[in-house]
């Protein structure tokens, strides 16, 4: 079971995260966290970060209401139409990509980002999916949702996050 203080983080550093997470940040996430706390003290080193938490994702598609928009168009859509299918699909990758970010979700992110970066400047960083629901024990839909490598800045990792919200709609 998740820890109680997740249910509605917005962002979340790896180093926080343990496999009991996977609802709050998705497998990958939850991974990355276990790793980090079971090898440090191997030797092993697992490159820091954070994650955005399912909350997080919520709060996006509840902010000026795009998830009304996009529960509308998915009703009157009629899922045997591939065109129509594709169609939608395309529209509501546009509207994620236009909806602005909730500021408590901006600031979280730049936060973090700015805590990861202070370091190393001219770092990059991979922005990628990690949904609650990738890899279950009968099904995966792991690779579905698009990965961003060699990622750098604030600016273009909140533009990358953006679009791996947008690929959810693919």
């Amino acid at each position: 079971m998740s820890q109680p203080k997740l249910a509605t983080a917005l962002v979340v550093p790896f180093e926080q995260l343990r496999m009991t997470d996977v609802e709050v940040v998705g497998g990958k996430n939850a991974s990355l966290g276990e790793m980090i706390s079971q090898l440090s003290a191997t030797g092993v080193r697992v490159p820091g970060g954070f994650a955005t938490t399912a909350h997080a994702f919520r709060q996006f598609l509840s902010h000026g209401g795009l998830v009304d928009k996009i529960n509308a168009r998915l009703s009157a859509l009629n899922t045997d139409d591939v065109r129509a299918l594709a169609e939608a699909g395309a529209q509501i990758r546009q509207w994620v990509h236009e909806a602005p970010l909730p500021p408590a979700l901006e600031d979280a992110v730049r936060t973090a980002y700015a805590a990861l970066s202070a370091d190393s400047p001219d770092a990059t960083f991979a922005v990628r999916s990690s949904a609650t629901a990738e890899d279950l024990p009968d099904a995966s839909f792991a690779g579905q949702q698009e990965t961003f490598l060699n990622v750098h800045g604030i600016d273009d990792v909140l533009a990358k996050m953006r679009e791996v919200f947008a690929s959810l709609y693919n």
